[in-house]
């Protein structure tokens, strides 16, 4: 078999099997990485929650990622309401705006029994009123007095979360941008949680350590040290300037002037451009530090 009719054969069967190739794919990330460095803001599209490994995808960051790869999303609502309870799952897909292709799924669901939204703080007299199975009080930093929030109330917000969640989880199956960014975690209550990072689903019984220390600042030496690895990793395409300061800032706080040195890592290299300083001194020799597969922190 001639190597041109091999060629052929390959071609027409990727193109049968519907398969992208590898420099589609290497285009594909490429544009998202680009869109979240230009496009996309820490804390508006998306953000660190503490005691992940990688940021969370937000609505707004969902938003921007759908106009870029033109991606209309549609909603399939099931009512799984019952009388005591409003509870929505959502199937939302993913189409392209130009041909129409459907191009993934995702699903996501919420519910008024959920801890943020079951229960509502009352004043005094509210409270005496309200039937003993219908009332709590809540300890922790203060003692507070909370009363079942109604149902029919929150219908609309739980439509609301479920449509987001199921957006959010079909705007990562269809861009393939798992490995940068995960869900949901900044919609839980704030203490399940805190709970949940620290010590994962299979702990849940372990009695809870005492709370984890604020992070500090990020250290000048370690900042020094690690900016030649974190210039290798950017020139390379393996992470971009926000990307890698969500990811240093989960380690310690990066002061402003530390987040322009790492944006500044993206500029071309003049031999004629003064080495990057920090904010307190300048910058010593660098070392090369690890780098084969992941920038250090």
């Amino acid at each position: 078999m001639s190597n041109e009719l091999q060629t052929k054969q390959t071609g027409a069967l990727a193109q049968a099997s519907g398969r992208m190739a590898v420099a589609d794919i290497i285009s594909h990330v490429a544009l998202v990485q680009e869109v979240m460095r230009a496009v996309m803001k820490p804390d508006v599209h998306y953000g660190i929650i503490p005691g992940t490994d990688k940021p969370t995808l937000y609505k707004q960051g969902a938003e921007v990622l759908c106009m870029a790869f033109r991606v209309a999303d549609t909603y399939q609502v099931e009512d799984l309401s019952t009388a005591d309870t409003v509870r929505y799952r959502v199937t939302c897909t993913g189409v392209h705006q130009v041909n129409g292709v459907v191009l993934g799924t995702g699903m996501g669901e919420a519910s008024s029994g959920e801890e943020k939204y079951k229960w509502r703080k009352a004043w005094d007299e509210e409270f005496d009123a309200t039937p003993a199975n219908m009332r709590r009080i809540k300890s922790g930093k203060y003692k507070t007095k909370q009363v079942r929030t109604e149902p029919a109330d929150l219908a609309n917000t739980i439509l609301k979360m479920a449509n987001k969640r199921a957006k959010i989880a079909m705007t990562i199956n269809v861009t393939a941008c798992g490995d940068m960014f995960g869900q949901d975690l900044e919609d839980m209550d704030e203490a399940l949680r805190d709970h949940l990072t620290r010590h994962g689903k299979d702990q849940q019984n372990e009695p809870q350590p005492q709370a984890r220390a604020e992070l500090q600042p990020y250290s000048t030496a370690d900042f020094t040290k690690n900016l030649t690895a974190w210039r290798n990793a950017i020139a390379s395409g393996k992470t971009t300037p926000d990307n890698l300061i969500a990811m240093v800032s989960t380690k310690g706080v990066l002061s402003d002037a530390q987040k322009q040195g790492i944006r500044d890592l993206a500029k071309p290299q003049d031999v004629t451009d003064a080495p990057i300083k920090n904010e307190t001194q300048a910058e010593p020799a660098l070392s090369a530090g690890p780098m084969d597969d992941e920038p250090p922190f």
